[in-house]
C-alpha cells in the first residue's frame, strides 16, 4: 500500500536530491530571515505580502528585484564554507533587502538591474566580511551588508549620469526642526503607524501586506509576531509623544527599525522573560532616537536611514547583555 507523505515531509526529502528546489528552499528561508524565520512557509507568506505592498505602492519591480536579489545572494552564499548558515538562509537575506531597495530608489533601467545583481552578490561577501569582524563580540551582522551596499550604490548614483536616483530624497543642509503642534489624532492613526512600521521593514507601507507579515512570523513563532507589534505600538506613540513629523508617523517611519530591535532583543537573541522585555523596552525607545538622529544626518547626502538604526541599537544592547543570554551564545 502506497504511502502519501505529508506536504512538508516530502518537500524535506526532495530539496537535496534537487538542486533547484534547494535553492528555492535557501531563498525562502533567506526572506523569512529578514526577521529572524527559519521557515519556508513563513518565506512564502513575506513574499506575498511584499508583492502585495509592491504592487500597492506602484512600483511591480521591487517584487520582481527582491525575488531576483534572495535568488542571487542564495546561490552566491553556496561558496561559502558555513554549510548550514547557508542552508538556513543566513547569506540570503540581505541579498533580498537589496534586491528591493534598488529598485526602490533606483529608476528602472538596465543598469538599474546591473546595480541590484552587483549588490546581492556584494552583500554574501559583506555579510561573511562583518560577520568575521563581529565573532569577538558574539554578535551578528543583522542587516548591516544590506545597508552599506545599499548605501555605496545610491551614493555613486550621484557620480553617475546614467543611473538615475528618481526615489532619493532631496540632499539639503539639516536644520533645526520645529514641529507643529500635535493635534488630536484618532486610533485610526496609531494602528496605522503600528501596521505600516511592520511592512516598512521591507520598505513599503501597506495594511494588508502587514498582516501576512504578522502571519508569518506568528506561523513559525507567536512570540516573535507579538514582539513585532509591541515594538512598532511602542515607537508609534514614542514618536507622536516627542512630535515627530505625522507623516512619517503614520507610514511607520519611526518603526520599522524598532519592530526588528524588538524581535532581536526580546525573543531571537536573549531568553524571553521580564527583565528581557525591560531591556527590550529600552532597546526600542532608543532605536526610535537613532532613527531621528540618522535622519538628521543623512539629510545632506540624500540617503535614507534604511535599517541602520536597528543595526546600531541591537549592537549596543547585545554586546553587554551576557546574563540575558541563550546559554549557545556564552561559548
Amino acid at each position: 500500500m502506497m504511502t502519501i507523505q505529508p506536504i512538508p515531509v516530502l518537500w524535506k526529502n526532495n530539496i537535496d536530491k534537487h538542486y533547484i528546489l534547494k535553492i528555492i528552499d535557501i531563498s525562502l528561508r533567506g526572506c523569512a530571515q529578514v526577521m529572524f524565520q527559519n521557515n519556508p512557509i513563513t518565506g512564502l507568506l513575506f513574499f506575498i505580502a511584499i508583492f502585495i505592498a509592491a504592487y500597492s505602492n506602484n512600483n511591480p519591480l521591487a517584487a520582481w528585484g527582491c525575488v531576483t536579489g534572495t535568488v542571487l545572494a542564495s546561490i552566491t552564499g553556496g561558496i561559502t564554507y558555513d554549510v548550514k548558515g547557508w542552508r538556513d538562509g543566513l547569506y540570503s537575506y540581505n541579498g533580498c533587502l537589496v534586491g528591493i531597495a534598488i529598485p526602490v530608489f533606483i529608476t528602472a533601467t538596465p543598469l538599474m538591474w546591473f546595480c541590484l545583481i552587483v549588490g546581492s552578490v556584494v552583500s554574501v561577501i559583506a555579510t561573511v566580511c562583518i560577520a568575521d569582524i563581529l565573532k569577538t563580540w558574539k554578535v551578528a551582522a543583522l542587516t548591516a551588508p544590506f545597508v552599506l551596499t545599499t548605501w555605496v550604490i545610491l551614493l555613486a548614483s550621484y557620480a553617475f549620469h546614467n543611473i538615475y536616483g528618481s526615489g532619493l530624497p532631496s540632499p539639503e543642509l539639516s536644520q533645526h526642526y520645529i514641529p507643529t503642534t500635535p493635534g488630536n489624532y484618532s486610533l485610526s492613526f496609531f494602528i496605522d503607524g503600528t501596521l505600516h512600521g511592520i511592512s516598512q521593514v521591507f520598505l513599503f507601507p501597506g495594511i494588508l501586506a502587514s498582516l501576512f507579515f504578522i502571519l508569518g512570523l506568528a506561523v513559525e513563532s507567536v512570540a516573535c509576531a507579538c514582539y513585532a507589534i509591541v515594538g512598532s505600538l511602542i515607537a508609534t506613540l514614542l514618536a507622536y509623544y516627542l512630535g515627530a513629523n505625522a507623516h512619517d508617523i503614520s507610514t511607520g517611519l519611526y518603526a520599522f527599525s524598532a519592530v526588528l530591535t524588538s524581535v532581536a532583543l526580546g525573543t531571537v537573541f536573549n531568553q524571553p522573560g521580564w527583565r528581557v522585555f525591560i531591556y527590550t523596552l529600552s532597546g526600542i525607545i532608543f532605536t526610535v532616537f537613532i532613527q531621528a538622529a540618522m535622519n538628521v544626518l543623512l539629510m545632506p547626502f540624500g540617503i535614507p536611514t534604511l535599517t541602520m538604526p536597528f543595526v546600531i541599537s541591537s549592537w549596543l544592547f547585545l554586546v553587554p547583555n551576557k546574563e540575558f543570554m541563550p546559554e549557545h551564545r556564552h561559548s
